[in-house]
């Protein structure tokens, strides 16, 4: 297992260091000069090349990811001087439209998503899997029936329809659940508003991806209860609820688990329309002002932050497969 497991880190390692050459790469080798950004319509030459060389884009590409490695692990001085200032480790870059470390922006808005994500997360596995399961215990009845409804509506259904029926419906028509103009607050420091802040955006969030967890674990659950050693357990007498939780389940939840920890891993790049409908400052809504204002460092930095939850996640899905089957490990 330890083998198993150095090799799987040794190889997300690579992999991370292999897309963020790329992206840094893709993104110095536009045709924008960033040094031009960094000020506005009256800038003139001298403030150019003066911010040219504070941020570090008078030096070469290889010299300049050099410095961008060397600050994730210990930090980076920009400029001389009087002028000059130091964004700690793990340094991201600086924004030049808003003159700040990219790291504190991060941390400023990956909490909001990394909130939204795994409620959602908790909430489309429940409804979604549990849907899933009961389709697939009553398959061809009322219940398969139902579930095959909310598929349907809920696939059909676009997230920016869904959040802004909820929006408007549950929020401004019938005040079920009042918007929360104080912004983000703690789980632990006022639970209340916490769950008012995030109850809408989960929902928004969960619906279309618990119909899709349902057809798929429906799908899964039958394919696996035609299996031989189902047919091997259901012969020797146990009763269908044990064939369902100790044979069935176990096989049918590997596939589940690699599509959630995708799925996950693509709401911490940021849930764009979702945090766009109900104004949540995380790292969608940043990327997006980022995309907009030509703010290249921070759109750096959340491409490569979105890559490495994509890598961290392969990483534990492999690390949970290894103990759901052993033969993984070969």
């Amino acid at each position: 297992m330890f083998t198993f497991v150095s090799r799987r880190l040794f190889y997300a390692a690579i992999t991370l260091l292999i897309v963020s050459m790329a992206v840094y790469a893709i993104f110095a080798l536009l045709p924008f000069d960033p040094a031009a950004l960094t000020c506005g319509q009256h800038c003139n030459k001298i403030v150019i090349e003066a911010n040219r060389h504070r941020l570090g884009y008078d030096k070469s590409i290889w010299d300049q990811y050099w410095l961008f490695l060397h600050g994730i692990f210990a930090g980076r001085n920009y400029g001389t001087g009087s002028i000059a200032f130091n964004c700690p480790a793990p340094a991201l870059g600086y924004s030049y439209n808003e003159n700040k470390c990219v790291t504190q922006m991060l941390a400023d808005t990956l909490p909001i998503t990394l909130n939204l994500a795994i409620g959602a997360l908790i909430l489309w596995l429940i409804i979604g899997v549990g849907l899933g399961i009961i389709a697939a215990r009553f398959k061809g009845r009322w219940p398969d029936t139902a579930s095959t409804i909310f598929v349907l509506l809920g696939t059909s259904l676009p997230v920016f329809v869904t959040g802004l029926f909820l929006l408007i419906w549950i929020t401004i028509r019938w005040n079920i659940i009042p918007l929360n103009l104080s912004g983000y607050v703690s789980l632990f420091s006022n639970p209340f508003g916490y769950l008012q802040y995030f109850i809408l955006p989960w929902i928004t969030l969960a619906i279309s991806f618990a119909a899709l967890y349902t057809r798929f674990t429906r799908a899964s659950i039958l394919e696996t209860l035609g299996e031989d050693y189902i047919r091997t357990a259901r012969a020797k007498g146990l009763s269908e609820k044990k064939v369902l939780r100790i044979h069935t389940f176990r096989a049918a939840l590997a596939p589940i688990v690699t599509m959630a920890s995708l799925d996950f891993a693509g709401l911490i790049g940021g849930a764009i329309l979702t945090e766009t409908i109900f104004n949540l400052p995380g790292v969608g809504q940043l990327t997006l002002r980022s995309v907009y204002e030509f703010d290249l460092p921070v759109v750096v930095a959340t491409t490569i932050l979105a890559a490495g939850v994509v890598i961290i996640m392969n990483l534990i899905v492999d690390m949970f497969y290894a103990v759901l089957d052993p033969r993984v490990r070969l």
